[in-house]
């Protein structure tokens, strides 16, 4: 049984996702607060399999848990639930960590259908670390892994990691979905608005600015000297660029 957190202060809300989450099938821990959402994640690191957050709780609101909770190492699948009317918080969600997003008011339906495609990522991630665990197959049964190569860097797609010089940084959904989405336009300069609307999935009328503040993570991971980036170019007045070799400087 899928064991789900619920981190929202608005009792009715609260109290209608656990009645049809339990009623689906799965265990509910409900909070109200960030904090008490951060003590219960720390308490049990691996005690989650999916955490619903809103955005507007009391204390630390829904980022501030979301950024912590990632930089330390914890990357529970996450749904943030943001104010219909609010592309920005999206982003900013994005940014901090998540996973997924729904606008309030949503329909269950849908929130039942996010939910399971974030564990079935969180099953494909624990079946591919299992594989890597069991002596290797023969070539023919094994099929090639979800990756890009990059310089000295490697993206696998599969297990939302990234690898450089023996280190290893895990990404979130996101995360990954954007890098795959610029090396797919390898070379090409992509908008911001293209990218809102393309990875996003937001056709508003959003701030694209707020995409910058997503690409300066990435870059913290993709490039040795984030100030000075060669992979992931900005483009002047559009967008960004991805270059895969850069020319030597």
């Amino acid at each position: 049984m899928n064991k789900v957190l619920v981190v929202e202060d608005e009792q009715h809300l609260a109290e209608g996702l656990r009645f049809n989450l339990e009623d689906e099938g799965y265990q509910v821990q409900v909070v109200e607060t960030g904090e008490a959402a951060l003590d219960v994640l720390r308490a049990q690191p691996s005690g989650f399999d999916l955490v619903i957050l809103d955005v507007m709780l009391p204390g630390k609101d829904g980022f501030s848990v979301m950024s912590e909770l990632r930089g330390e190492g914890q990357f529970v699948p996450t749904l943030m639930l943001t104010a219909r009317g609010h592309p920005e918080d999206v982003l900013k969600g994005f940014a901090a960590g998540a996973d997924d997003y729904l606008t309030k008011p949503f329909e269950l339906a849908i929130l039942i259908a996010r939910l399971r495609g974030l564990l079935r990522r969180r099953e494909w991630l624990r079946a591919s670390l299992d594989a890597s665990t069991r002596a290797p197959a023969a070539p023919a049964e094994t099929p090639p892994a979800d990756e890009f190569q990059f310089g000295d860097k490697t993206v696998n797609f599969d297990r939302l990691e990234l690898h450089v010089r023996g280190q290893v940084f895990p990404l979130t959904l996101m995360e990954a979905n954007v890098l795959r989405y610029l090396i797919q336009h390898e070379g090409t300069p992509v908008s911001r608005k293209k990218m809102l609307e393309e990875v996003w999935g937001l056709h508003e009328d959003t701030d694209t600015r707020a995409i910058d503040n997503f690409m300066v993570r990435l870059r913290r991971y993709v490039e040795d000297d984030p100030s000075h980036p060669r992979h992931l170019l900005t483009v002047r007045g559009v967008g960004y660029r991805f270059i895969a070799e850069p020319r030597a400087t």
